[in-house]
């Protein structure tokens, strides 16, 4: 805020927007596919599985998610944690990283990324179980929107907690330091991998470097996790009901005809 004002605290914005909507919908898209097909292989009744099945499922909708959608959220990190004074567009931080690290700078993190797959994996994972405990008295098909927005907060805040250190790693691994900060702290704050990033933040900070900030990454998560699932939840039972009503209606023209 002192040094950039209030476009400080959206710098990036722009990508961040992009990255989350592909990132959204590559995941969801993935996840449905992958649970259907899942379920249609299930030797249960077919409309369930197992917590192990569910997180897998959820995991490797993850991989393929963080595949294709790593780029975008190296470039939107990239630009947020830049100085003001080094901050470019989106095209030209692009061009930089392929300049300085080759195509390869666009994956930073990636290993961490692919760790990472567990936290949607375990947010549906406990989601599909809270939801299946709220439901289970069978009088109705879905949960209602303040279910649904609390069972995903929930949800993401447990899977936040246990995977927030590679969380922290990831970010720091895909952040470039600026010249004043490298001339102040040296190679300390030159990471070439999880574990290197794990270790000297242990080293300079102790554990507690590992959860720092990840009080609002909680409450970031959690809001847009949580309004997903609830919308989502909303979504698929309207799209359904609506389904339903022009199946009935075309029922009814062909009784009629008849």
């Amino acid at each position: 805020m002192v040094n950039e004002g209030v476009s400080g605290l959206y710098a990036g914005l722009g990508t961040n927007m992009i990255n989350q909507i592909i990132n959204g919908f590559v995941y969801f898209y993935a996840y449905s596919t992958v649970r259907k097909i899942a379920l249609s292989t299930s030797s249960t009744d077919g409309k369930s599985l197992t917590t192990a099945v569910e997180l897998g499922v959820g995991a490797l909708a993850g991989m393929v998610n963080q595949i294709i959608t790593l780029p975008i959220g190296v470039v939107a990190t990239r630009q947020q944690t830049a100085h003001h004074a080094e901050r470019t567009p989106w095209y030209q931080t692009v061009k930089t990283i392929l300049c300085s690290e080759g195509i390869r700078g666009l994956w930073a993190g990636f290993r961490p990324a692919m760790l990472l797959c567990s936290n949607p994996a375990i947010t549906f994972g406990v989601f599909e179980r809270v939801k299946s405990a709220l439901l289970r008295d069978g009088s109705r098909e879905y949960l209602s929107s303040a279910e649904a927005f609390w069972a995903g907060a929930l949800a993401k805040t447990l899977a936040t907690i246990i995977t927030y250190p590679y969380i922290m790693a990831k970010v720091r691994l895909q952040w470039r330091p600026s010249k004043e900060e490298l001339a102040t702290n040296g190679e300390e704050i030159v990471y070439t991998s999880s574990t290197d990033v794990l270790h000297k933040v242990l080293r300079r900070e102790g554990i507690a470097g590992w959860y720092k900030g990840m009080q609002t990454q909680i409450i970031k998560a959690v809001i847009t996790q949580a309004l997903m699932l609830m919308i989502k939840e909303s979504f698929t039972h309207q799209v359904i009901r609506l389904f339903a009503l022009l199946n009935k209606r075309s029922k009814a023209v062909l009784v009629s005809k008849a």
